[in-house]
């Protein structure tokens, strides 16, 4: 959860700087994973295998996605249209090249704990800092492109191609079921 907060908190800060819209879909996503870990914990916490509390803490991050898939694709559109320039952003480039690194790693772990605990909700966490890595990339491909090759556009494009991952997880969260995997 450290690590999540730090992810979240500085990609979206940097998003706001650079007014990046492929930085602002991984730095909303990330704060939405770092809400679903809360659950999470809260759920190993009390000991409680309340499956009623897992469903609706899975619909209110389908919810937010939901939100943050609307406000990323507005951003996005407006900056395409020319109403917004985003900024090249070391500060996001770093923060992206370390979350491609450390959330699959995250992930594995949390697919093991969630194996010896059974626990679905450790299951739908671990895909969602899977997805978190897929994002990485995606937004990191998109901040690189415009920071090296001066390709401006690549970052609102960038954040066009996340939205699609969120749209999926947000769907499969609304529908109280957040992970398929085994």
């Amino acid at each position: 959860m450290i690590w999540m907060t730090i992810e979240a908190a500085a990609s979206l800060w940097a998003a706001v700087r650079a007014r990046s819209p492929a930085l602002l879909a991984f730095g909303g996503d990330s704060a939405i994973e770092l809400l679903s870990a809360a659950v999470v914990l809260r759920r190993f916490q009390t000991h409680a295998s309340e499956e009623h509390a897992e469903r609706r803490a899975a619909r209110i991050a389908g919810v937010l996605l939901v939100i943050l898939t609307g406000y990323v694709v507005a951003i996005s559109a407006l900056t395409l249209l020319g109403y917004n320039e985003p900024k090249s952003s070391r500060i996001g480039i770093a923060i992206l090249a370390v979350a491609a690194l450390v959330m699959p790693w995250l992930a594995r772990e949390k697919r093991r704990l969630s194996s010896a605990t059974g626990s679905a909700a450790l299951r739908a966490d671990a895909a969602e800092s899977m997805l978190c890595a897929y994002l990485s990339v995606i937004a990191l491909l998109g901040l690189a492109a415009h920071a090296f090759f001066g390709i401006g556009r690549a970052d609102p494009v960038a954040a066009l191609a996340i939205t699609p991952f969120i749209v999926w997880e947000a769907w499969k969260a609304l529908r109280g079921k957040p992970c398929s995997c085994p």
